[in-house]
């Protein structure tokens, strides 16, 4: 029996999580400094707040006209490649 696409690892490894495990919770805990083997218990653990990054691309203006550029070179060589009776069908920007 083979198992289901949705329960595969594939690369789960590098996800982002919410929920953590004991082991990662304590983990963070130790490189905060809120948490001391002896004293503290591996029970009723204080939350940790997670934070999700994403980065940004930020373009710059070369960048910026090499892009337009470049999309307005496709356009033309559709446009060039299209037989003259067919219309150009492609959606429009709004």
């Amino acid at each position: 029996m083979t198992q289901h696409p949705s329960l595969k690892l594939g690369d789960s490894a590098g996800k982002y999580r919410s929920v953590i495990k004991r082991h990662e919770k304590i983990k963070e805990l130790v490189e905060k400094d809120r948490w001391d083997e002896e004293k503290d218990s591996v029970y009723k653990l204080p939350k940790v707040k997670r934070v999700k990054f994403k980065v940004k691309k930020t373009k710059g203006p070369a960048e910026e006209e090499g892009a337009e550029g470049a999309t307005a070179a496709v356009k033309e060589e559709t446009a060039a490649a299209r037989p003259e009776g067919k219309k150009d069908n492609t959606r429009k920007a709004k």
